[in-house]
């Protein structure tokens, strides 16, 4: 059976007006500022004329496999599923980076019949907020160099700089250059490099602030890195801080699209879970919140990274507070964590589901007793799952009280999200006694020692001297308050991504310690993990063409 591409089922449907959506949502158009027909900015004016308060959903999922689990997809179609079910629903998104869309995941929209629209622009360029923050973060950078070439009065000290350029871009090559070759004229040759724009401390900030106010306060906090006598240096000591804000004052307003089924949707920021703190921006999720009754969000990768720093650093640093949690799992996924290789999945496995249900069930552990929040795992259906495939899983999550729900938003929408919704309602009048897994006052070795312990099931971190060299810097400049960011694979509980399941007994390895001062945490990056992704032997760029109408095909 041939089944059409996401973006022929996206461009087969007919997209509402923004101001529709808005209206039908309660905003209004005075506080629209669109781009063309269909997807608009909301000024942040009326997050303060607006009086709802709703209920937050957080949707996450097990540790992620090539097999794919349908995260986005299933956040979709849940609130096309509160919708069809006469609940007022709003959905909030991260925006999709183009590392990705041109390298190997493809695009960040959903899938199927739960997809938001216009899938092209969101993919693409969208409203520009990621050049904005490309563009700010350059700009800092340029004037930390030309701070230096012009006499350098702040003493910056060219070894020690912290603050790297970015592109939001797979780039391999730019990962380690040297720059201000060519003379004097030229600038002053240091070793630098690049990060992708999801991983810049700018798109952390933005996603964190509250107003432009608390954007520009922020923004002024940022190390750029170090001077001679080993004080930080601040963007605000280069009193770069009006001017990017400047850049970003439009970046910050959230973006308002729709669903197929033309549920509200606000994408808005977009930094990578594994790398980054892996959340949509505060502003859109508030705007979801003030706009219907339940909002329906997503963080970034396994329950193990975005999930917990949701909880841990946006929701600390915030006031947030989920009502429920969604936990996405595919059949097919907990087979791969059984050790079924990806060419065998078609085949019933319940061995292969026995031993990959402990990645599942570590991460609703964690949902239920580490955080205390009610929890419900949605299997996101696949045409070749069994039903005793099925039905093993039910089981084993009966055994931590916890219901399963078989999601079939993929090839039904809404429709196929009514099930799940209903039990999403339930769940939000539970009582809920969210905690954190950490206390913020704690040391900075305590505090990634129990999200290793609590939450990755290891035995502990060992600290590199590098490592503990910086962890005493940071101590002594005040910021061993601040909550953790772990860098670490996406792929696995431990730092190793070759270590599927729900692996015991392993230590994570440190090797980097550095604090995002204006984001407030503490970066923390474990193993081999990279800050600036490299494309695949066939990038997914290959595939993508636009037509002598301007229609795009191949993007996913």
């Amino acid at each position: 059976m041939a089944y059409l591409s996401d973006i022929e089922i996206a461009q087969s449907v007919e997209a509402k007006p923004i101001s529709q959506i808005a209206n039908n949502a309660g905003i209004d158009n005075s506080y629209l500022e669109p781009y063309g027909n269909y997807k608009a900015k909301v000024n942040l004016d009326y997050l303060n004329n607006a009086n709802k308060e709703g209920k937050l959903i957080l949707v996450t999922a097990i540790t992620p496999t090539s097999a794919g689990e349908g995260k986005t997809t299933t956040t979709i179609g849940l609130a096309d599923g509160l919708k069809k079910i006469g609940k007022s629903v709003a959905v909030a998104l991260r925006e999709p980076s183009l590392g990705p869309v041109f390298g190997v995941k493809g695009g960040a929209t959903g899938g199927g019949y739960a997809q938001v629209v216009p899938m092209e622009d969101i993919n693409l360029h969208f409203t520009g907020d990621f050049h904005a923050i490309t563009s700010a973060n350059n700009l800092l950078c340029a004037m930390i160099d030309n701070h230096i070439h012009q006499g350098n009065a702040l003493q910056i000290d060219a070894r020690n700089i912290t603050f790297k350029r970015c592109v939001d871009m797979n780039d391999r090559q730019l990962r380690s250059i040297v720059n201000g070759l060519g003379g004097k004229a030229n600038g002053v040759p240091r070793e630098d490099g690049f990060d992708i724009t999801v991983a810049s401390e700018i798109m952390a900030v933005l996603c964190l602030s509250t107003s432009v106010s608390d954007l520009k306060d922020k923004l002024s906090k940022i190390i750029i890195g170090y001077n001679f006598a080993g004080a930080p240096v601040t963007a605000g000591d280069l009193k770069a801080q009006g001017a990017m804000t400047a850049l970003l004052k439009d970046a910050l307003k959230p973006n308002l699209v729709q669903t197929l089924e033309g549920t509200p949707a606000f994408i808005h920021g977009g930094p990578f879970a594994n790398i980054a703190h892996g959340c949509n921006s505060f502003l859109a999720t508030k705007m979801a919140l003030k706009t219907a009754d339940y909002a329906v969000t997503e963080a970034g990768f396994g329950g193990d990274l975005g999930a917990e720093k949701f909880l841990d650093i946006k929701c600390r640093k915030t006031g947030l507070r989920p009502s429920a949690v969604v936990l996405v799992a595919t059949v097919r996924a907990i087979k791969m964590h059984g050790g079924v290789l990806k060419a065998d999945l078609a085949n019933e496995n319940v061995g292969a589901i026995k031993l990959g249900l402990p990645n599942l069930l570590r991460h609703v552990n964690n949902i239920k007793t580490v955080f205390n929040l009610p929890c419900v795992v949605a299997v996101n259906k696949f045409p070749t799952d069994t039903e005793l495939e099925v039905e093993t899983i039910i089981s084993a999550c009966k055994e931590l009280n916890v219901n399963v729900v078989l999601s079939n938003v993929w090839a039904e929408g809404g429709e196929g999200g009514k099930e799940l919704a209903e039990e999403v309602v339930r769940l939000c009048e539970e009582e809920n006694n969210f905690s954190f897994a950490y206390d913020v006052e704690d040391s900075i070795e305590q505090k990634i020692n129990a999200i290793v312990k609590k939450v990755y099931g290891g035995t502990g971190a060992v600290i590199t001297p590098a490592a503990k060299k910086q962890i005493k810097k940071l101590n002594e400049l005040g910021f061993a308050n601040l909550p953790i960011c772990m860098a670490k694979t996406q792929y696995s509980f431990s730092d190793d991504a070759k270590k599927l399941g729900a692996p015991s007994g392993f230590e994570i390895t440190i090797k980097n310690v550095k604090v995002s001062a204006g984001a407030g945490f503490i970066v923390v990056l474990t193993g081999d993990i990279m800050t600036m992704p490299g494309l695949p032997k066939v990038p997914s760029a290959e595939n993508i063409d636009v037509d002598e109408n301007g229609v795009i095909s191949g993007l996913f």
